[in-house]
Order: structure tokens, then sequence, then C-alpha cells
């Protein structure tokens, strides 16, 4: 019941200060400690019918406090809720065969994918483990339910070919300069749209990746040129996003579907890109040069692949790309066997 409140009180000023949460609710535990506190309550109980709900506002309450992105939070909101209502059990008498279940019915009447499958089983996952650390139910039902394994595949990166193909195919500075930042600095489209002017020092972005862990990533020559271009073309904004938001009702009849109409200020809004919009670009780009398979995530593994071929250590590699694991890493590489050869030629006596 104290961590309880000490999470609504934690939501309810986050707002209105600036100090570190983590250090507020430390400073408030303390502040609490040899306290005994308790819900004044007209309910005996919380209606059966009601409890999952319950429950979950809890979960989300307290993820919010450790401090998970909005889109992590999205998620859980749009499916957990979703899961729940398919098993149609109270959490507490759900079992490792209800879930077991609800995963065969997904991939084999629904026609899910193994990896929809995978993310839908860690979204409960991480609902239910949290409800049985908390003691609300009295066993995990996932903790006997093996990870569901995908086939690891290694996707392609682009050759040098489609590279300069895609690079001789941009219309204008807003394109040139997605598609530089990606192949310079490898970051995710999520990173990408989230970047701000005050963001880049010369050859330097301050990135947030996953879990808005901060990162640095650097641009070539190429992508610097790209990006100073690009900023000099831009109008006068208060937006302090580098790819801010356009506002397609005005933009369309100023000539943005020509390609023509993005540097008109009152083109854009608050707020920046959003995933879908830079997936559409780059798509678009592709199709226009005859390169197929043209998404950001490919310029990603690009990035990484071409590094390595390079001489990066992988090491070096992993940290650009802001993995924590190694093996991660390594699913983006895409080496052939000529390169192995031309390594082994070289490293090995």
């Amino acid at each position: 019941m104290k961590d309880e409140l000490i999470s609504k009180i934690i939501l309810s000023i986050a707002d209105d200060i600036s100090i570190d949460i983590g250090e507020l609710k430390s400073k408030l535990y303390i502040a609490m400690n040899g306290y005994n506190v308790s819900l004044e309550s007209t309910e005996i109980v919380v209606r059966e019918e009601n409890k999952n709900e319950w429950l979950f506002k809890k979960f989300i309450m307290t993820k919010t406090v450790q401090g998970l992105t909005e889109r992590t939070l999205e998620l859980y909101g749009i499916e957990i809720p979703k899961i729940l209502r398919k098993i149609g059990k109270p959490v507490g008498e759900i079992t490792s065969d209800d879930i077991l279940y609800y995963l065969a019915v997904r991939e084999c009447k629904d026609k899910c994918t193994k990896v929809t499958c995978k993310n839908e089983l860690r979204y409960l996952s991480s609902f239910l483990g949290y409800l049985f650390v908390e003691g609300y139910i009295p066993t995990n039902p996932v903790r006997k339910i093996g990870t569901i394994k995908l086939e690891k595949k290694k996707m392609k990166a682009f050759s040098d070919i489609e590279v300069a193909k895609i690079r001789q195919g941009c219309k204008n500075s807003k394109e040139k300069a997605i598609i530089e930042l990606f192949l310079s600095t490898g970051c995710r489209v999520s990173e990408l749209v989230n970047i701000k002017k005050a963001d880049i020092e010369v050859n330097k972005v301050i990135v947030k990746g996953k879990g808005n862990k901060e990162r640095i990533v650097y641009l070539n020559a190429t992508a610097i040129l790209a990006v100073e271009a690009y900023i000099k073309d831009l109008p006068e904004l208060k937006n302090p996003f580098l790819f801010p938001k356009m506002n397609m009702t005005t933009g369309m009849k100023k000539g943005i579907a020509r390609g023509d109409g993005y540097l008109i200020a009152e083109n854009y809004e608050e707020g920046h890109m959003d995933k879908a919009s830079v997936e559409d670009l780059v798509r678009r780009l592709g199709k226009r040069v005859g390169v197929t398979g043209v998404h950001p995530h490919r310029f990603r593994r690009t990035c990484a692949t071409m590094a390595l071929k390079r001489g990066m250590p992988i090491e070096q590699v992993s940290k650009m790309l802001g993995h924590e694991q190694l093996t991660t890493t390594q699913i983006y590489l895409d080496l052939s066997e000529r390169d192995l050869e031309i390594a082994h030629e070289k490293y090995v006596l």
C-alpha cells in the first residue's frame, strides 16, 4: 500500500518538478519509513469482474513511475487488456494451459506469426510477473511456458550499387538528410524522428534509444553536409525537432504530394514526423529508383555491416547501434562467405 501511495504522489507531481523520479521515490520511502499506510474505503473488496482492470491500472501506474517509454506503455495499454479479454478469466485463475491454448488459437486460427505470438507472450509475462512479485497472484503461469523460438535469419544489407541508386534518387534535402543519417549512424527510425536540432553538434548527435537511454552517434562528412543543407532549407519554426510533423491538410495544397512543398512554414505543425511517414518516404524512394525491400531498419543493418567490413570491431558496432548484447548485433550483420574468406586470408596464419 505504501508503494502504491508513493507511485500516486509521483505521478501527480511528475510534470511540475525537475527532480529525478528515482531520487524522489527514494526520498519519499525514507520520509515514510516507520509509518503504516492503509486505504480508507467504503468498499469491502474489489468486485471480481473489475479485478483485472484494477490490477492492470496498478501495473501501468508502476511502469509509468519506473520510466518506461510512452510507446511501451501504449503497447501495454492495447495488448494486455485484449489478451485478458480473450482468455476470459480473472488473472488469479489463469493457468499455463490457458495461455498455451490462447497462443495456439492465435497461431492456428488467427494465422498470427510467431513474432506476434512471442510479443504477446512477452506483454503477458511482464504483467503476470509484476502481479506475482507484488503478491497479487500465487504463481506466474508464464514461467512454465518455454520461449517461442524464432528462426534467426541474417537479413540482407543494401549493396554498394543499391546505396548509390538510393542516394542519387533523393529529390530534396529532406530525403537526402534522412538517408545519410540512417547510413552514417545506424539509428532506429524512432530515434531519428525524435532528434532535435539542439541535439546536433557538428559531427555528433544525441539520440534516445530503447528505455529512453541516451547515446551519442556520429555523422560522416556526407551526413554533415546533408543535414546542414536541409536545415538551411527549413523555414523559421518554433518546432524544435529536426524533422517536424507535416500538416498534410495544408501541405497537399502546396505541393507535398509532388515533393516540392515541404519548405513552406504553414505546412508544419507541433511535434515530429511519425515512424509511418519515414517508412513511407523511404519506401517511395526505393520504388522510384528500382530498389526492392527499402525500409528504415535495412539502413541500420547496412550501416552495421559496412562498418564491420571496413574494420570496426564488433564491440564498437554494437555500441554504435545501442545494443546491450553482441548476439543482437550479430543478427544485423550481412557477411558473405567471400567476406569470411578475405578476412581469413588477412588475419589467420
